[in-house]
């Protein structure tokens, strides 16, 4: 009759290499005699104690795993930290500026807007998803055929010099993330719903829908890229020269066409402007356009000076 120690090391031995298993089949074979026969020796019934022995010894699998240096791990901690930092890094940049991309693209083909964020969201899925199951897939390959990355080693030169002195905090960053969102989203809700009623209890949106075939989509994906500076910004834990580069490349990249398309009359939906009997009046809508072009060049400014007077002081 097959014992329970032999069809143990029959599921044990048929997942090593058979030029290895007459030699593991004598170790094992041995370690549970001598296992069973200490136990035996205290008293305990020979079924009994074979039985606990080989419930301590585990599942046969994960045991010839161990004799055969296999991992049981997807990633193991040898190539972990790399495959987490990749991830990261790409999964913190490339979905978005995809998506956005595809929805710009959507938007300025002919579609709705509707549609294009909803193509640009789909997009950044798909693109995230890939991302995980390709960088996960080739770092799995990677440990298990042992493949040296030649990364550098980790030393104490690595170290931080201490504490970091946050010249952002978390609460500055937040309310920054939730005004450029809040302002990214209502550029196309408020081409749906602006809350000025036009004729037949319909919606008029409040910017030319004639934008919407580049500068608006344009507008979003600044705003988009700000948000992402923002989270750099708060990664860096400072204003940093390249950041204040790219801020200023941002302000400007919005500003620009605010100011332009405002003061060309083309930034104002002309029908909202026509709804409002008082913009047509002498030189209200001229004085509206100046305190918009005016306050957007201001605010700009002040931010460009503002990010490098920051950076200065803690580079002094």
């Amino acid at each position: 009759m097959t014992t329970l120690t032999d069809r143990y090391l029959a599921a044990t031995l048929r997942s090593v290499p058979v030029a290895r298993r007459e030699g593991i089949d004598t170790e094992l074979r041995a370690s549970i005699e001598d296992m069973v026969e200490g136990r035996t020796a205290g008293g305990q019934d020979a079924g009994t104690a074979e039985r606990e022995v080989l419930t301590e010894l585990g599942d046969p699998a994960q045991l010839a795993a161990r004799y055969a240096d296999r991992r049981l791990q997807l990633i193991g901690p040898t190539y972990y930290l790399a495959w987490e930092r990749l991830l990261k890094l790409l999964l913190s940049f490339v979905p978005a500026t995809v998506g956005t991309l595809v929805g710009l693209v959507a938007a300025a083909d002919g579609g709705t807007v509707g549609a294009g964020i909803g193509q640009g969201i789909s997009a950044a899925i798909q693109v995230a998803v890939q991302i995980g199951f390709w960088v996960t897939l080739v770092f799995a390959i990677l440990e298990r055929t042992n493949t040296p990355l030649g990364l550098p080693g980790w030393s104490v030169d690595q170290l931080p010099e201490g504490p970091v002195d946050r010249q952002i905090t978390l609460s500055d960053v937040t309310a920054s993330i939730a005004f450029l969102a809040l302002f990214a989203i209502y550029l196309p809700f408020q081409h749906y719903r602006s809350f000025v009623p036009a004729d037949g209890d319909g919606n008029l949106p409040i910017l030319d829908p004639a934008l919407w075939s580049f500068w608006l989509p344009f507008l979003i994906a600044v705003l988009v890229a700000t948000i992402g500076l923002e989270i750099a910004k708060y990664r860096a834990g400072r204003w940093t020269w390249p950041l204040v580069a790219v801020n200023a490349l941002l302000d400007l990249a919005f500003a620009v066409p605010v100011v332009w398309l405002m003061s060309t009359d083309r930034l104002l939906n002309p029908d909202f402007v026509a709804r409002f009997e008082w913009l047509g009046e002498g030189d209200n809508l001229k004085s509206i356009t100046t305190v918009v072009v005016v306050g957007t060049a201001l605010v700009t400014l002040w931010d460009i000076i503002e990010s490098a007077v920051k950076t200065r002081r803690h580079s002094a």
